[in-house]
């Protein structure tokens, strides 16, 4: 039996809010527009000591199909979205990884979920935009240690370098584009992948967890692709860039050497497997 559409299939949105009070009104309430036959939102709020909370809470009295996990202290993002998608039911169609500073259309989820209707594609992203109609490199290639340094040290022509090598070399097809990984602002997966594949590594606290579990996406045989076609609205904060020291920078370089010693590579990043777009 194949994958349903959008509209036929039930839907769980998961999103993780901390602080996140100047987007995450227009984010639930954009995925709580999305029109399918069963759908349901689910919020981790990771300890907010802001107005998230009290917007949350005042959203979900209005729609029962939003539910709030209160988690009371900074899980970072693979403990909170696993404390979800460990609870799904089984006959969930598509789960949707959501960051609280974006904006999502109908439109997008109609068109990630036909991209699914090809087995052979195990996690779909959108393209995405900013406000202001700036778009982002939502599909990457694999990171390496020296791409990492030139981001962590962005000068002169290193770190434009390093940002050119982020961009996959694979065709376009057809509006379509294998990718090494997604960014995890929005990813469409069908509920077999994550069987297949599993949850997010908890040992990564807050990245590169999306870079994680696409290699792991590789490594099971499943394509990583970017849909052109589809665009929602993503603010980008890039909370690891506001503070070079914080705990957000510290568990980020933590969750990198903990990334390249488990896949065992630092400067030639692992081959993907060929499929019809990087041939």
């Amino acid at each position: 039996m194949g994958r349903p559409s959008f509209k036929e299939s039930k839907t769980a949105i998961v999103i993780i809010a901390w602080n996140s009070d100047h987007f995450i009104g227009a984010c639930v309430e954009s995925a709580l527009s999305l029109r399918c036959r069963t759908l349901d939102v689910w919020v981790v709020d990771n300890g907010s000591s802001d107005s998230t909370p009290d917007i949350l809470s005042a959203l979900a009295k209005d729609d029962k199909r939003l539910h709030v996990i209160s988690a009371g202290r900074n899980l970072g993002t693979t403990v909170s979205r696993n404390l979800v998608l460990k609870q799904l039911s089984v006959d969930t169609d598509y789960i949707c990884i959501l960051d609280s500073d974006t904006v999502v259309n109908q439109s997008a989820f109609e068109c990630l979920a036909a991209v699914l209707s090809d087995s052979s594609v195990g996690v779909v992203g959108p393209t995405m935009i900013n406000s202001s109609g700036e778009t982002q490199l939502s599909g990457r290639a694999l990171p390496t240690l020296p791409i990492k340094l030139a981001k962590a040290f962005p000068f002169g022509e290193f770190a434009q370098k390093a940002a050119d090598l982020e961009i996959p070399s694979t065709s376009v097809v057809r509006g379509l584009q294998d990718v090494g990984y997604l960014l995890s602002a929005c990813w469409f997966i069908p509920r077999e992948t994550l069987e297949v594949v599993g949850f997010l590594d908890e040992k990564i606290f807050y990245a590169p967890e999306d870079v994680d579990w696409c290699l792991r996406c590789h490594e099971s045989g499943l394509r990583v692709v970017r849909c052109y076609e589809a665009y929602i609205v993503h603010e980008y904060q890039r909370l690891s860039h506001k503070k070079l020291f914080s705990k957000t920078n510290f568990e980020h370089i933590k969750g990198l050497l903990y990334y390249f010693a488990k896949h065992r590579y630092l400067i030639k990043a692992p081959e993907l497997q060929k499929g019809p777009f990087n041939a």
